[in-house]
């Protein structure tokens, strides 16, 4: 199938006033389905993931720049201006482009944008077809609405750390965090899907709206199971590390050369790992024939299953088991997942050129990243550009805006870009 020239958002426009991850994360979701978004970020700086490195990107011999790998992560297909929005000419400039846009992604504190004339009402008034997003730790009311939020604190405050690791009698228990901003990554999502929503509802009403998106609130709804879990019995539930509270076997699992993960769902894949695992007794043993049972003599289960599995490699027991449907897999690195045989098949790496006309300028010449993971069949994702350079787009986008050369020139000169 060919892929379509327009995006399933094209011809929507996107005035970018966030940075680090929630609020960029929303952002190349939106540009990925085809929207145009132009990030405004601070002149000779911008993003501050920019400089949270290392990481960093590598120039064409191989040698580390001074741009760190973790801005690429969520602001690829965007166009990126400087303009400081500090002086009164960067905040009229930024109205401005908000009288063209449709959407407006931020992530400052609560009332931070409002000093400047760029806060919902004073766009909205001026755009009320505007859909403008504000993202923050807490919320706009309640009574941690001013400070400020991080992934690591909300992991920290919802619980989701008291969740997540070994169990504090274990080696190596306590709380842990997520591999990843589980929050901020989640958040942007969230704030994608409610900005899709609004955009249907100004097609019958033509008005746009507000959308308050909480870190903390998306770290709570995010406990998924384990909240629902709580609020039906009043009990917290704790840490135990690979296993599942409501599921048994389900966790890794020793090999003859390191580990596997079994994540055995119902009692049909239990019954027919057994007949494979040449234990056909376990699948009818009054201790393990159902789930709920299984998860109650979890202790006794589990040892006489790692006794087993030591018998073979991880390979030979995906062999075993591939056919039989019962899920089992690799504990992988990331360097062997991106080797993967069905990763490569999806595609899921893609190098982008730095610049659309092929002139680097910075020795950056590519830079790979992870494909967009929504698979539309009419109106797939388009991965067009790199991540921009710093204010890479600043003359294109107030040419658009009507600022002639001279002019722009002269914003330059007064350090207002």
């Amino acid at each position: 199938m060919t892929t379509p020239s327009v995006g399933a958002l094209d011809g929507i426009k996107v005035l970018d006033l966030s940075r680090v991850l929630a609020g960029p994360w929303c952002t190349q979701i939106l540009a990925d389905l085809g929207a145009d978004v132009v990030k405004v970020e601070r002149p000779g700086a911008g993003d501050d993931t920019r400089h949270w490195g290392p990481p960093f990107l590598k120039d064409a011999e191989g040698n580390d720049t001074n741009q760190a790998s973790y801005f690429t992560a969520c602001n690829r297909n965007k166009r990126s201006v400087t303009i400081d929005m500090a002086t009164p000419e960067g905040q009229q400039l930024i109205r401005d482009m908000a009288l063209q846009s449709d959407i407006v992604v931020e992530n400052f504190k609560v009332g931070g944008l409002k000093q400047y004339g760029l806060d919902h009402a004073s766009l909205r008034a001026l755009n009320p077809r505007l859909i403008y997003c504000s993202v923050t730790g807490f919320g706009q009311d309640g009574p941690y609405a001013e400070r400020a939020g991080y992934d690591l604190m909300i992991q920290a405050m919802t619980g989701m750390m008291s969740i997540t690791g070994r169990g504090d009698a274990e080696p190596g228990g306590g709380p842990l965090r997520v591999g990843v901003a589980l929050t901020d990554l989640f958040t942007g999502v969230y704030a994608s899907t409610a900005i899709v929503a609004a955009l249907n509802v100004r097609h019958s009403t033509g008005e746009g709206q507000h959308i308050d998106m909480s870190l903390l609130d998306v770290g709570m709804a995010i406990l998924a199971n384990q909240a629902a879990g709580f609020l039906a019995t009043g009990n917290a539930p704790t840490r135990q590390g690979n296993s599942h509270p409501s599921l048994a076997p389900y966790q890794d699992f020793p090999t003859q050369d390191g580990a596997m993960l079994l994540a055995i769902g119902n009692d049909g894949q239990f019954a027919r790992f057994c007949t494979a695992a040449g234990q056909p007794q376990w699948a009818s043993d009054e201790r393990f024939a159902t789930n709920t049972l299984r998860v109650k003599h979890r202790a006794e289960l589990i040892p006489a299953m790692e006794a087993l599995t030591r018998t073979r490699t991880t390979a030979e027991w995906i062999t075993l088991l591939e056919d039989k449907a019962v899920p089992c897999g690799p504990i992988n690195t990331i360097a062997q997942a991106f080797d993967d045989a069905q990763v490569k098949a999806r595609g899921l790496a893609v190098a982008l050129p730095r610049w659309k006309d092929g002139e680097a300028g910075d020795g950056v010449t590519h830079i790979t990243g992870v494909a967009s993971p929504l698979r539309l069949s009419a109106n797939p994702p388009t991965l067009r550009n790199a991540p921009p350079a710093l204010g890479q787009h600043t003359d294109e986008v107030l040419a658009e805006l009507g600022l002639d050369a001279a002019r722009i020139a002269q914003l330059r000169a007064s350090g207002v870009l």
